[in-house]
């Protein structure tokens, strides 16, 4: 063939495959055509879309579009676990899943004999080493999703069934299963003195090692000599170094500390009943109701007279710590004279109750004999009775030697129901007939009877003006002064030059300094203001009528023509209201601007 003809049609053999491929590059895009080779069976959907593995000229970023599909390996990664998160951070996925090898090539391909374990979460150590990796990663999983826990594999090795949870590592270690070290003092039960010596069997029966009973009875009650009387804790008396003898001090444990004859006594004699539940009363009764010989009625207070070295030996009583301290000739007096029997507390501790027989005043005075005697003697008084201790204090002329007793007290006997109003001794002197009531004192006093000068301030109607020298008889009458009256016109009356025109409130004008001097203000004490000739008139022009009972002055009319009917020349034709047209300076000078005009209402 002609060189010209083979270069000819080899033009066209290329042209034709342009075309070819021009149209290949059209269907399937550029990057299908240059792919080296077919994807995994498990990539294949994603074959034609390069996109989703491939980062256009950018080879970095494919490993972050391989950990968003896997997103398993992209949680190991982002948080540095597992085999993948464990890895050199530069290393690329595709230094190790290398893709484009056919649909059965196998991306995850490596060797189990140099496949280093310490790259992982879980590093095998000790006797895990050796093992066969079937015998953690069961064939049809992933190698990540083999268990990590210890319980995972060995569950069929818990003897403990569950009941120790599924820490084994707690106990355990990979050196060996059964040689088990367990740290007792991080449980809530540490193992000190005795107990560190038990084997666990002796407390964990059956290796079961949880709800096993951490009370003392729990693993001692057949030991618990008392039955279980004293309760449940047995470490209040009992302790881990030997469980005999007790070492539970009553002194130091309680607040009752045992002495003298209380510590020989056995623990059952007082604690009869439970001991934690019931709480033991601490007062000496409790125990000794029946040696009681006063039948309780001096109360719990056993250790006031007795003590713990003998019941029947008590010391002798100090009667001044009682209500009724011994003194005087008390002291002396035995115990029988007051005490008659055991009960004690019923004793009277008053006077009376001893010396009744005694008692001259026969109870008149009350029970308080010691008001007047003393414990040295009964007939010795003391001194003199002291008044001033009573009602009525003796003072002046009561206190004086010349009154006696029996001038108030008739006998000794009526002592104490004697008056003590001055008029109950004194009423043959009350010259005012009992008037002035019963309070003399308001008057006289007890230095003498007679009033030297009566202080008139302190009643109803002081002196003032003149009056203080005016004689007590001028106004009062008679002796029953309550009697005298205190208005002025009871006296003043014939004094009233007025003869009662203007009422008998004569202060209304007069005062007490002097009767002609008076003062009235008729522009202020009344409604009616007196103008012009008004203020000349006298009182006696207006005033002709007498004041009526019980009122200063009798009312009058304001008006006009009250007073000057007989100066209307007008007849009442034009009212009483004077005042319009006549003026008060001068009745006859009339105001000619205000004159009214004619009744015929002429203008």
């Amino acid at each position: 063939m002609p060189i010209e003809a083979l270069t000819r049609a080899l033009r066209r053999l290329l042209l034709g495959l342009c075309l070819l491929w021009a149209g290949a590059l059209q269907a399937q895009g550029i990057e299908s055509v240059l792919a080296p080779g077919p994807v995994i069976q498990g990539h294949a959907k994603v074959e034609h879309d390069c996109k989703s593995c491939h980062a256009r000229f950018d080879r970095a970023g494919q490993d972050a579009l391989c950990t968003a599909c896997h997103k398993e390996v992209g949680i190991d990664v982002r948080d540095g676990t597992g085999l993948h998160g464990k890895r050199d951070a530069k290393q690329a996925c595709r230094a190790c899943h290398g893709e484009h090898r056919g649909r059965s090539a196998k991306l995850a391909s490596f060797d189990s004999k140099t496949f280093d374990h310490q790259r992982t979460d879980f590093a095998l150590r000790d006797k895990h080493a050796p093992l066969a990796c079937a015998k953690c990663h069961v064939s049809g999983k992933r190698w990540a999703e083999a268990p990590d826990s210890c319980v995972g594999c060995h569950i069929k090795d818990d003897t403990h069934q569950g009941g120790l949870g599924r820490k084994c590592e707690d106990c355990h270690s990979a050196k060996g299963w059964k040689d088990a070290s367990f740290d007792h003092d991080k449980t809530r039960f540490s193992l000190v003195d005795k107990h560190a010596g038990v084997k666990c069997e002796s407390c964990h029966a059956q290796g079961r090692y949880k709800d096993t009973p951490r009370s003392c009875v729990g693993c001692h009650k057949k030991d618990d000599t008392h039955k279980g009387q004293y309760g449940e804790k047995c470490e209040s008396c009992h302790s881990a170094k030997a469980w005999k003898p007790s070492s539970f001090n009553h002194d130091v444990d309680t607040h009752y500390a045992l002495k003298d004859k209380h510590r020989t006594v056995k623990c059952a004699a007082c604690h009869s009943g439970p001991l934690f539940l019931k709480k033991l009363d601490t007062a000496c009764v409790a125990c000794h109701l029946k040696d009681d010989k006063h039948k309780t009625t001096l109360g719990n207070k056993c250790a006031d007279c007795h003590t713990e070295r003998s019941w029947k030996e008590p010391p002798g009583f100090d009667h001044a710590k009682s209500h009724f301290p011994l003194l005087g000739a008390h002291i002396q007096t035995a115990c029988k004279d007051c005490h008659s029997d055991a009960l004690y507390r019923q004793t009277p501790s008053t006077c009376v109750a001893c010396h009744r027989k005694v008692d001259k005043h026969q109870g008149n005075l009350g029970e308080k004999c010691e008001a007047c005697h003393g414990e040295q003697k009964w007939k010795d008084v003391q001194g003199r009775f002291d008044h001033d201790r009573s009602k009525f204090p003796l003072r002046n002329a009561h206190a004086a030697r010349s009154v006696k007793c029996q001038d108030c007290h008739e006998t000794l006997r009526a002592m104490r129901g004697t008056a003590t109003d001055c008029l109950s001794c004194h009423r043959r002197d009350d010259r005012h007939e009992g008037t002035l009531g019963q309070k003399c004192d308001e008057c006289h006093r007890d230095t003498t009877w007679r009033v030297p000068r009566f202080d008139h301030a302190r009643t109803k109607f002081p002196l003032l003006g003149k009056h203080p020298v005016v004689a007590c008889s001028a106004c009062h009458l008679s002796l029953r002064f309550k009697e005298a009256a205190s208005d002025c016109f009871s006296c003043h009356r014939k004094d009233d030059t007025h003869k009662g025109t203007l009422g008998a409130k004569c202060e209304t004008c007069h005062n007490a300094r002097a009767w002609t001097l008076w003062e009235f203000n008729h522009d202020r004490a009344t409604a009616y203001k007196l103008e012009g000739q008004h203020r000349k008139t006298a009182c006696a022009a207006c005033h002709v009528q007498p004041a009526p009972a019980g009122k200063a002055i009798a009312a009058l009319a304001s008006d006009c023509l009250a007073c000057h009917r007989k100066d209307d020349i007008h007849d009442g034709r034009f009212g009483r209201r004077c005042e319009t047209c006549h003026s008060p300076v001068k009745w006859r000078e009339v105001r000619q601007s205000t004159a009214p005009r004619a009744a015929s209402g002429a203008p």
